[in-house]
């Protein structure tokens, strides 16, 4: 039989055209992503709790594919955040809870003459915490996959056996001591002899120092090598960090105050930050957290991440920090019953014989929350507490 050249490749079409069938339709059933509902596109916000319990406001958002969000929100009053998180619910109850950024631009924008400041700041925080907990569950991956995969294998933390923070040691008068002086340089001098010369060692002048005596301290300290002075000043005049930073040579660094992009760019843009601190909890959270180390990036300066929290907020600081590509080293508290009561969260780490920690699990934030203890320990009564300190002659400290 003669077969002409336009049946051949009609025939060899149509065996291809089965093939790609057969093909698909094999892929399809081996492929994980076609046996699932895309519940990406129905899912929506139905609930959202804020539990109060100790320094701390536990939030829960719920969704009608039962799949739920955790977050936290400290260093507020939590008899204030509480309610303003019950309240903000009301502008994202209905939302799709995947749409992150544009309800974190909801939260923000809400109200012109409520914008920013540290109660709306840090209960956005928690909100924001739980969405992306929620999301990673959604998706089944750790959040750091969702902020663009992991840059690092492994996180360095403080404080272990290779890396020491020095606390001021109270607070100061208007000027030190040379009493001062030297219980202070004592301090860092026996934390760098236990690290040895390959360790690290901070001072946190906690905002503590007059900048006259910081000066004057800083001068003292360079044979010990800091890896960073934090805080050096109380945040708001930025031409007292300018002032510092011409006449200190240790890094600074500071931003465990500051919130969202707006108030960390003038430490950039004037140069007088050589390391930024932003707190998950307090700058509004993984969103937010993201952004300034974006920006840092810019001006190629890194991030050592405050973090004075619960598991579900150092969950949240890491999974950021895993995902950064400049990062130096990382606060971590977890066995500090003062952030959370012990037992509430859970979350699995361990720190390896160069002080480094694994990044976080997941999916979501890779935390555990045992509501039930959770829902007991609330319903007894809480207490909270403002904070401060005076000076000797009885004045308002900054500290």
């Amino acid at each position: 039989m003669v077969t002409t050249r336009r049946e051949m490749f009609t025939a060899m079409g149509a065996i291809a055209a089965g093939q790609a069938i057969l093909t698909d339709a094999v892929a399809q059933e081996n492929n994980p992503a076609a046996q699932v509902v895309d519940r990406s596109s129905t899912i929506k916000i139905t609930r959202m709790r804020a539990i109060w319990l100790g320094p701390t406001v536990f939030v829960k958002i719920e969704t009608n594919h039962g799949i739920t969000g955790w977050g936290e929100i400290k260093g507020v009053d939590p008899r204030v955040s509480k309610p303003l998180a019950e309240s903000l619910f009301e502008i994202i109850d209905g939302e799709n809870p995947t749409r992150i950024e544009h309800i974190w631009q909801k939260l923000y924008r809400a109200h012109r003459d409520i914008r920013g400041g540290p109660f709306m700041i840090h209960t956005m925080a928690g909100i924001d915490i739980a969405l992306w907990d929620l999301a990673g569950k959604l998706w089944n991956t750790p959040v750091y996959r969702l902020l663009g995969g992991p840059t690092r294998d492994k996180i360095r933390v403080y404080h272990t056996p290779q890396a020491k923070k020095i606390p001021p040691g109270g607070v100061y008068e208007h000027s030190l001591t040379p009493a001062d002086v030297e219980k202070i340089v004592a301090n860092i001098k026996a934390a760098r002899e236990a690290v040895g010369p390959s360790g690290a060692v901070m001072f946190d002048a906690h905002c503590a120092i007059p900048p006259a005596s910081l000066i004057q301290l800083a001068s003292a300290l360079k044979p010990y090598d800091l890896l960073f002075l934090e805080e050096p000043a109380v945040p708001g005049n930025i031409e007292v960090f300018k002032r510092l930073k011409e006449k200190i040579s240790i890094p600074l660094a500071a931003g465990e105050r500051d919130r969202t992009i707006f108030e960390f760019l003038p430490y950039l843009q004037h140069r007088c930050l050589d390391i930024l601190q932003p707190d998950c909890c307090h700058t509004g959270g993984i969103t937010s957290m993201k952004k300034i180390a974006v920006l840092a990036e810019t001006f190629q300066v890194p991030l050592a991440p405050h973090c004075t929290a619960g598991f579900l907020g150092i969950a949240a600081s890491l999974h950021v920090t895993a995902s950064i590509p400049l990062f130096l080293i990382h606060e971590f508290y977890p066995d500090n019953v003062g952030f959370t009561l012990k037992g509430i969260t859970r979350m699995e780490w361990k720190l390896d014989k160069d002080g480094y920690i694994g990044l976080p699990p997941g999916p979501g934030l890779g935390v555990e929350v045992d509501e039930k203890k959770l829902e007991e320990e609330a319903k007894k009564p809480q207490t909270y507490k403002w904070p401060g300190a005076k000076l000797k002659d009885g004045s308002v400290s900054d500290y």
